[in-house]
């Protein structure tokens, strides 16, 4: 056996204290300063690495939590947005109920008069050939409302009963015993002239005044047309030559001509900012009132001028009036002049294509023009106003014409630049915002105001029944777009003036005309449309 002991000759497996390893190892020179400096570097760089990494995730981290904060405000807002919406929406809905329940509350129903006895001879004509007219509450066809006070309201104006017409034939459903509709819109009902001693017919509305047009027979229907000479366009002319005399007297008089165009640029400004919030427009109306009662009261002096010359009535001096003198400055009717050309244009630029927005310059216009202080020997000088409509709508009084001639273009109110026509859709708006307005003028209530209205609704009723009562053959699409502009909107107010006699001239308007026209353009179909849309809407059957 061998020995394996360390005496055996082998050298041992580990060195002696004394033999160190480290230093076979590492170099000699490692506790240098030298390398004391390159292991401080070292420690640096890489303590400086790590510090950049770490602001780099800070910074990361940061815009991640800003970016997350920014998406949580979005979809906040966005919910906040769709809350609103949802908010304005139901306010709307029930904005329309409580109108449509006010005008159920308002709407009056006339008591049913005893039947008469059947007539034993037919109804005689006048000698001048036009149908008497009658009581409005008896007639031949039902024209209901979707809910009982409106049907009985539509049933006292309708019967069951066919009545015989003037000429010994039934009739038709569109006829009030036995006279047309056409003659019941051209004139609003009287007394019977059959029985002179009969008590009178209740009055459908307070406000509804009689009036009594020019009318002729067309086809055995009475259709009211101009005659005579126009006095607006007259008046219309009148008021160029007052431009051009105020063009005169500002270059004898530079403060004049200085405080004309401002006054005239303040005016047209102002009419620019009316707004749609009740008493919203209040800054506006002093501001006009403010520079019509400069060019009263003398502080900016001028001619004086015949009114007389701007109206369509005669007057004479009224006891109490503010101003009996047969003059006034000239100044004056040149600022109501400018005012009515900016109502004009604003109906024409805004109104076309948003009807509502016609309402608060119909309420500046009444407030002016109904202002005593602002009256001529008792009564208004609005017919400024509609000198310029006539000229702008010849149909809302009464004129017509073909729309494939010039010159029934001109009879139309078609505008005719340097270029030529206008394009058709501009035609169109521009009837639009002008039928519009003027149902914004007419259709105001003056009930409850110490002022007389100035332009009342029998107006509206006038300018309605001329354009209703066209011959099937001369009915244009014009027409038909003033038509329905006038009535969409202002509906719901027509029939509280007119109680019964107006949803009978709105069947008239909206299915009668319509099924007569020759020609069905855009317009006439539009009147069938809005016809569909007022049943969906408030329950109206025509």
């Amino acid at each position: 056996m061998a020995d394996s002991s360390p005496a055996a000759g082998r050298s041992p497996r580990w060195p002696s204290p004394g033999q160190p390893l480290v230093p076979s190892v590492l170099p000699t020179v490692r506790n240098t300063e030298l390398s004391h400096q390159d292991a401080l570097e070292a420690a640096r760089a890489e303590h400086d690495r790590v510090r950049e990494t770490a602001i780099r995730v800070f910074y990361e981290h940061k815009s991640q939590e800003e970016h997350k904060r920014l998406k949580d405000e979005e979809l906040r807002i966005q919910l906040e947005q769709r809350r609103e919406e949802e908010r304005i929406r139901l306010e709307k809905q029930l904005r329309v109920e409580e109108e449509r329940l006010r005008v159920l509350k308002l709407t009056k129903v006339p008591k049913l008069q005893p039947e008469p006895p059947t007539p034993s001879a037919p109804i005689a004509q006048q000698p001048n050939g036009s149908i008497p007219t009658h009581d409005p509450t008896q007639s031949t066809q039902p024209s209901t409302v979707k809910s009982g006070t409106a049907s009985n309201m539509a049933a006292s104006l309708f019967g069951s009963q066919q009545p015989t017409a003037s000429n010994g034939t039934i009739g038709h459903p569109g006829a009030i015993n036995g006279v047309k509709i056409e003659s019941l819109l051209s004139q609003p009902p009287g007394p019977s002239p059959a029985a002179p001693q009969a008590k009178p017919p209740r009055p459908l509305s307070p406000f509804a005044q009689p009036f009594k047009p020019a009318v002729t027979q067309v086809n055995g229907i009475a259709a009211p047309i101009p005659t005579g000479p126009d006095r607006y366009i007259e008046i219309h002319k009148n008021l160029k030559k007052l431009r051009a005399s105020l063009t005169q007297q500002s270059k004898l008089s530079p403060a004049l001509k200085q405080r004309m165009g401002d006054m005239r640029r303040e005016l047209r400004k102002n009419m620019g900012q009316l707004v749609g919030e009740k008493g919203g427009n209040r800054q506006q109306l002093a501001a006009i009132q403010a520079l019509f009662d400069q060019s009263l009261d003398g502080t900016v002096p001028s001619q004086l001028v015949d009114p007389s010359e701007f109206i369509t009535d005669k007057r004479e001096p009224v006891e109490g009036a503010r101003y009996n003198e047969p003059q006034l400055p000239s100044l004056y009717i040149y600022l109501l002049n400018h005012f009515a050309k900016a109502v004009i244009n604003q109906f024409i630029n805004e109104c076309g294509a948003q009807p509502k927005t016609a309402d608060p310059i119909g309420v500046v216009v009444a407030m002016v023009f109904s202002k005593e202080v602002y009256l001529w020997r008792g009564k208004s000088l609005i017919d400024i106003l509609m000198a310029k409509f006539r000229v702008a709508c010849p149909v809302l009084f009464g004129y017509r014409g073909s729309e494939k001639t010039e010159q029934g273009r001109l009879r139309l109110g078609w505008k005719k630049g340097p270029g030529g026509w206008v394009l058709e859709q501009q035609h169109v708006d521009r009837m639009k915002g002008l039928a519009a307005g003027y149902a914004a003028i007419s259709l105001r209530n003056f009930s409850a105001s110490k002022n007389t209205n100035p332009w009342p609704p029998s107006k509206y009723w006038t300018a309605m029944a001329k354009i209703v009562n066209t011959p099937p053959a001369e009915i244009s699409n014009t027409q038909c777009v003033v038509l329905r502009s006038m009535i969409e909107t202002n509906e719901e107010r027509f029939i509280q003036f007119y109680g019964s006699a107006a949803i009978a001239a709105l069947r008239k308007a909206l299915k009668e005309l319509p099924s007569k026209a020759v020609e069905q353009t855009p317009g006439v179909k539009g009147l069938k449309v809005l016809g569909v849309i007022l049943e969906r809407d408030i329950g109206l059957e025509l």
